[in-house]
């Protein structure tokens, strides 16, 4: 059965006979893939299309969050991320409130738990937390009424950019069971390697992973995955290539022997790109290490849809932020 559609406060969401319209994610938290559904994420997905189409509008702005507080807590630097929540909740008219570790009490020696505790006295409805630590938006969950939407854990979980990468490559290919994807470069490091990992398999892929032996997950393949150290193979009749970048802030020693021999062997280049297959998409999350994992022309050319995934993670943001902030709360099937 189809499911119905109908518009709440602006925006057009998904539910089924007997649902509320703008059905909800469990809990009132965003921590990671791990603890979403099939059905959960592919919710997130189908409303992020509707929050898409606001973006085209001459008004981009829907009341669907009025009257809400968010508050976005960055304990690490970030571009995309921030801004794309920031873009987001005022899309859906909540008041925001930015806050980053180096202007606020931290740098007094006041705890993670005090900061949010003393945030939460202000009544927000969600907080946005990046951290360096692992781990670190489990516990705030435990301690704070308020939503906590994980953006980006130490080397745990980034799932708003699994959620985005997801969208991108199902408004390309159509699906995504069944698709190659080949993910390339820093696998020991990365929360986005993670979170995709979970949500493309969870959602059917044939995943493969690939880097040096020295930035490859022991274990990695008990996540469903293929590994290996040769990105030919890797890349060879894939749909999908998402390359990472080499974090070299969280390297304590040497994984390779230099920046210049990482991109002659693993680096993302046109003529591995020919590998694939001819209507192969090029996904990064960014920031991207140019002449280290991808090559500029890589980076630019046609195949390429980076500047795209930074436009969707608003679209996914929005839908995020709706379905766990109660968008459409008081609304109800007939």
């Amino acid at each position: 059965m189809l499911p119905d559609t109908r518009a709440v406060s602006g925006v057009e969401v998904a539910g089924g006979p007997g649902e509320p319209v703008a059905a909800r994610l469990r809990g009132k938290d965003l921590l990671g893939i791990a603890e979403l559904t099939v059905g959960e994420i592919r919710l997130v997905l189908d409303t992020a299309e509707a929050m898409k189409e606001i973006a085209a509008r001459p008004i981009k702005k829907v009341p669907a969050l009025r009257g809400k507080t968010v508050i976005n807590l960055f304990f690490e630097p970030s571009t995309r991320t921030r801004t794309s929540f920031e873009v987001a909740e005022k899309r859906l008219s909540a008041d925001t409130l930015n806050i980053a570790a180096s202007t606020s009490s931290v740098v007094k020696g006041e705890t993670l738990a005090d900061t949010a505790l003393n945030l939460e006295a202000m009544s927000p409805d969600l907080m946005v937390v990046r951290h360096a630590s692992s781990g670190a938006c489990h516990f705030l969950s435990r301690i704070c009424r308020a939503g906590i939407v994980n953006a980006g854990d130490g080397m745990h979980e980034h799932p708003t950019q699994a959620l985005l990468d997801a969208f991108t490559i199902r408004g390309h290919k159509k699906r995504i069971e069944g698709l190659k994807i080949a993910i390339v470069g820093d696998l020991l490091h990365s929360r986005v390697l993670r979170s995709n990992v979970l949500l493309l398999t969870k959602l059917g892929a044939d995943v493969w992973v690939s880097g040096p032996p020295t930035l490859i997950p022991p274990g990695i393949e008990q996540l469903g995955v293929r590994a290996t150290t040769s990105v030919d193979e890797a890349v060879e009749g894939a749909d999908v290539i998402m390359m990472l970048r080499i974090q070299l802030e969280r390297m304590l020693g040497g994984y390779f022997p230099s920046l210049r021999e990482y991109f002659t062997v693993f680096g993302m280049t046109a003529e591995r790109v020919r590998r694939a297959k001819a209507d192969v998409i090029i996904m990064h999350p960014g920031p991207m290490n140019r002449g280290v994992e991808i090559a500029s022309e890589v980076a630019d050319g046609r195949s390429s849809v980076i500047l795209e995934q930074v436009s969707n993670g608003v679209a996914v943001r929005m839908a995020v932020l709706y379905l766990l902030a109660g968008g459409g709360e008081h609304e109800t099937a007939a």
